[in-house]
């Protein structure tokens, strides 16, 4: 088949090459260069990295329903378009120009988790079992039938930049015997149980913030969930302290009292505690927690400042 792809993150380049070994990719959207890092240099995003590397025609326009960009969708004429992660909802023009649409592997068992970060909200959530949905794309967010849903049980230790490759493959996987149907005219679309809908939007910064006035499980969660960003910190005598590696403990206390200071240190919460093992604190490297803590003024038995 002739195939249009939008991406823009690591996690749709699997399904680009997967696609590249078996299908005409006539051309590959991704968005712009952005700048990144310290120095803020212009970085071009994983997926057009990859199509240059594969030799793939490549487009970064700012928007996808500009006029000139969507007639230049049309004269390739592709049979099918595949989005995955692109970062935009898709304009009706655009989704119209294939013979069969538009198909999006999403990173979630749909209906839930419909939106920007469904891996990470999942994690934060508990969940302990995932995976992707091939469905097709309408105007609505993550809204179409479904073609297909593989699942996966996600590990308890398990963060993000990991469940992420995993499912980055097992997508890639399920998309191409759902193509070759689609092409038969085989393919079975099932629609959405809608009234089910959980809803995974774009995190916010703020939200890694602990205050340990829940659970150490869901403290632990929100650690794996927001590896590598925002990741999990705290507020303590007017530093924000990232805790960069922390795991649940069983003892119990009065929610944010220090437990103890020993090679790490111990933070009760409402129910159990975290053992923190390394802290950050701005401008500084990852050092061993109890090293933090005690240039904090953290005492064993108190509230934390």
């Amino acid at each position: 088949m002739r195939l249009v792809f939008l991406g823009t993150p690591e996690f749709a380049v699997p399904t680009l090459d997967a696609l590249a070994k078996e299908h005409e990719i006539v051309l590959v959207v991704a968005q712009p260069d952005k700048p990144a890092g310290r120095g803020m240099k212009m970085q071009a995003p994983a997926v057009a990295v990859r199509a240059r590397s594969l030799g793939l025609p490549l487009a970064q326009p700012p928007k996808v329903r500009n006029p000139e960009f969507l007639e230049e969708v049309a004269r390739f004429a592709p049979d099918a378009g595949i989005v995955i992660a692109y970062g935009k909802i898709l304009p009706a023009s655009l989704l119209a120009i294939p013979k069969y649409g538009f198909l999006n592997v999403h990173a979630s068992v749909l209906p839930q988790w419909r939106g920007a970060a469904p891996i990470q909200r999942s994690i934060a959530a508990g969940d302990r079992v995932t995976g992707v949905t091939i469905m097709r794309v309408d105007e609505e967010l993550d809204h179409g039938p479904m073609f297909a849903i593989e699942t996966l049980e996600i590990d308890p230790d398990e963060r993000t930049p990991a469940l992420s490759r995993r499912l980055s493959a097992l997508g890639a996987d399920a998309l191409l015997p759902v193509l070759r149907d689609l092409e038969r005219g085989i393919a079975v679309e099932t629609p959405q149980e809608h009234e089910r809908a959980t809803l995974a939007p774009k995190i916010d910064k703020s939200e890694g913030e602990i205050r340990f006035d829940e659970t150490a499980k869901a403290i632990y969660d929100r650690f794996r969930a927001f590896d590598p960003w925002p990741g999990i910190f705290v507020n303590s005598a007017g530093e924000t302290v990232k805790l960069t590696d922390i795991r649940p403990d069983a003892r119990s206390g009065t929610p944010r009292t220090v437990l103890a200071i020993d090679d790490d240190v111990v933070v009760a919460t409402a129910g159990g505690s975290i053992r923190i093992t390394e802290m950050q604190r701005p401008g500084k490297p990852r050092t061993p927690a109890a090293a933090v803590a005690r240039g904090l003024g953290w005492r064993a038995g108190e509230v934390i400042p």
